[in-house]
């Protein structure tokens, strides 16, 4: 694995619980790489579903969103209320 690649994993792992991220947070630069990294992880250490679009909306849907429900994450209609559940990932 790459270093930039590790790097995107270290960050998701380190979203708490209850709270989300969003992909170009993950990797300012490219975070189309971060989609594509946090798609092909299977590490079950690793809370793919607290990484959303910038706009809150989910990439996996109804899965996605009853894992975040259940950690406590609201929504506002079908998109994370990011004002209330940002995760500020430091660099």
């Amino acid at each position: 694995m790459a270093d930039r690649e590790a790097e995107i994993l270290d960050r998701a792992r380190g979203i708490p619980e209850g709270f989300v991220t969003t992909y170009g947070d993950l990797c300012p630069d490219a975070p189309r790489l971060a989609g594509a990294v946090m798609a092909s992880c299977d590490d079950a250490e690793v809370p793919w579903h607290r990484v959303v679009r910038a706009d809150g909306s989910l990439a996996v849907g109804k899965r996605q969103r009853a894992l975040l429900e259940a950690e406590g994450v609201p929504f506002r209609g079908e998109r994370v209320d990011l004002r209330v559940s940002w995760f500020a990932i430091e660099r």
